[in-house]
């Protein structure tokens, strides 16, 4: 029987079969159906798409100035104000759902600027090595040995402009040098693998090997450091309001607990004032830390919690394996 001639494969096929003959957006579609299949993404994926929304449409819905004052002084809710009045006759409600603005908006565009740098710095230092990767090393080993908070501390405090710009920054210069760590050491494993020589040997521009070929490897790390970021951005500007080191003049989760704090809220009785920002921040950590720890489950397998059904598959490919 004769042969079916085939057409010679081009560059960019064989470095696609070398690399398992996955491209980037079957990947993409592939991690989409395994964090869709775990309960703890799908549950974290909830509370921050509704926060979220509550950041992004709340306003449209809730008209009250949070900084308006009313003659209802620190009233527990009622319908008229469902979240009661602060001791200035703020609405409690108004002001969660401005605040969330400010808190849900820093903490992903701080963390989302934190981990572009640690990826750019982490990839390019793994990659190319040698006096780029001392130089780049040297600059977060310094990074990584200062006192992440207390320095965020003493910046705030002697930045003339305060506000969520100033802690943002403070933030983003003092949160990207574990992540740059982490990745750096995937990269140096990664780029002497055979799909890298592969890509290397067509003549793909070192850019796109970088940031084509041995990052789509490393998205579940990525993910993780992403949302890890989030956390931290979220529980440190809500830390660094309540010392009074932000804009006290604007709204935030963070503002609303420190002027509940000075007004001796809890000592009162104003439950009110100061449980639904803590609540929400309690809330927005969780569901991120379900996302987080629902995608290493899936990017390492052991982790996964041994149920009756997935035991008893085991059993089923262990005979299947012994009968073969």
């Amino acid at each position: 029987m004769s042969s079916i001639p085939t057409a010679p494969l081009t560059d960019a096929q064989r470095v696609e079969e070398d690399s398992g003959g996955a491209t980037f957006g079957s990947r993409l579609r592939d991690a989409w159906r395994a964090l869709t299949s775990n309960a703890k993404v799908t549950v974290g994926l909830v509370i921050v798409v509704l926060f979220i929304l509550l950041a992004a449409a709340g306003p449209l819905f809730i008209h009250s100035d949070p900084n308006a004052f009313g003659t209802d002084i620190s009233a527990s809710p009622s319908l008229a104000h469902p979240l009661g009045t602060t001791s200035y006759g703020q609405d409690v409600l108004a002001q969660v759902v401005y605040g969330a603005r400010v808190s849900v908006a820093l903490g992903f565009i701080t963390g989302i600027i934190s981990t572009i740098i640690s990826v750019v710095v982490g990839l390019v230092s793994g990659y190319y090595g040698g006096l780029t990767d001392e130089s780049l090393s040297v600059v977060t080993n310094v990074f990584l040995v200062l006192p992440t908070l207390p320095l965020a501390i003493v910046l705030a405090s002697f930045l003339p402009y305060k506000g969520p710009l100033t802690i943002g920054f403070v933030l983003t210069v003092t949160g990207w040098s574990w992540g740059a760590r982490v990745l750096r050491a995937q990269t140096l494993s990664l780029r002497n693998r055979e799909f890298v020589t592969a890509a290397r040997a067509v003549g793909e521009p070192d850019w796109r090997i970088i940031f084509f070929e041995i990052f789509p490897t490393e998205i579940g790390v990525v993910v993780a450091q992403l949302l890890g970021t989030i956390i931290y951005v979220i529980l440190a500007e809500a830390g660094l309001e309540f010392l009074g080191l932000g804009d006290l003049g604007s709204v935030s989760w963070g503002t609303m607990l420190y002027w509940a704090g000075n007004n001796d809220a809890l000592l009162v009785g104003s439950w009110w004032w100061f449980v639904p920002p803590g609540l929400c921040i309690a809330l927005l950590g969780a569901g991120l830390a379900f996302l987080n720890f629902g995608i290493d489950e899936i990017a390492n397998p052991r982790l996964r919690a041994v149920t009756p059904q997935r035991l008893a598959k085991a059993t089923r490919r262990e005979r299947k394996g012994a009968a073969a």
